[in-house]
């Protein structure tokens, strides 16, 4: 089970690119850009995990159309 939850770590998989001269962050699991490296590399993590909270929801959502 936990080998299947376990990436191979190849680059095809990563989770985010970060890019200094575009001042540039994409979490490539949501497909979510911003323009605020600094202050992501301070902590801000709040636009990827609302939108990861977004996503997850309208999944769960969509998951329940057509239950009785």
């Amino acid at each position: 089970a936990r080998r299947a939850q376990v990436g191979t770590g190849e680059r095809s998989e990563k989770i985010r690119t970060y890019n200094f001269p575009q001042n540039r962050v994409t979490d490539h699991r949501i497909g979510l850009t911003i323009y605020r490296l600094p202050d992501v590399l301070d902590g801000d993590l709040d636009p990827f995990i609302d939108e990861l909270i977004a996503q997850e929801q309208a999944a769960r959502l969509q998951g329940m159309q057509g239950l009785p």
